[in-house]
């Protein structure tokens, strides 16, 4: 399913549900006068802004020093990096990677007229994801959610091994049709 489709279908689901009432009257009166009785913060004391400046500083130097180590660590290579951060992804892409590399060497088996061009599409599918992972890689590189984008990489794989399925079953029915069709015509 395309991303334009589960957008419209989304919004299909959620027709009738949304609230598209206008505010009552007055609203706007309500919600300021709220706001007036919360209690204010009161400023903080000179001696916690030095601390907050301090950590500031902190803070910054160890971005600039993390940042000028990676930077100067380009030996290593992304993959070497993400398996030391999680040495699970790295099994886990090794496996998922051979998984995907021999259902595209079946799909190049099936080139022929008929197929070339669903061929080609799902190519450009996988150079998108491929992109995408490379992305989540930086991303985990770079001190993201690892469990998040970890979690997020496995499902990248997950996509282009389902696609490849999808797309041999649907070179398959295409030949048995075509099969179908020539037997049809030969009697």
């Amino acid at each position: 399913m395309t991303d334009k489709h589960y957008i419209k279908k989304l919004f299909e689901d959620l027709e009738g549900t949304l609230d598209l009432e206008e505010p009552q009257k007055g609203h706007r009166e309500r919600f300021m006068a709220k706001l007036e009785t919360l209690p204010q913060k009161k400023p903080l004391p000179k001696s916690k802004l030095v601390w907050r400046k301090s950590l500031s500083i902190a803070a910054a130097l160890l971005v600039l020093l993390t940042l000028t180590y990676n930077l100067s660590n380009t030996n290593t290579t992304v993959e070497q990096q993400v398996s030391r951060i999680s040495p699970e992804i790295a099994n886990t892409q090794y496996y998922f990677s051979g998984l995907v590399e021999e259902q595209i060497k079946l799909l190049q088996n099936e080139h022929s007229p008929i197929t070339d061009k669903i061929i080609s599409d799902t190519m450009i599918q996988l150079r998108t994801l491929e992109k995408d992972y490379q992305k989540m890689e930086q991303d985990l590189l770079n001190g993201g959610n690892s469990k998040l984008i970890l979690s997020a990489m496995i499902g990248n794989f997950q996509i282009r091994i389902d696609l490849l399925n999808e797309v041999l079953l649907q070179i398959e029915e295409v030949k048995t049709i075509k099969e179908n069709k020539n037997e049809n015509s030969i009697t």
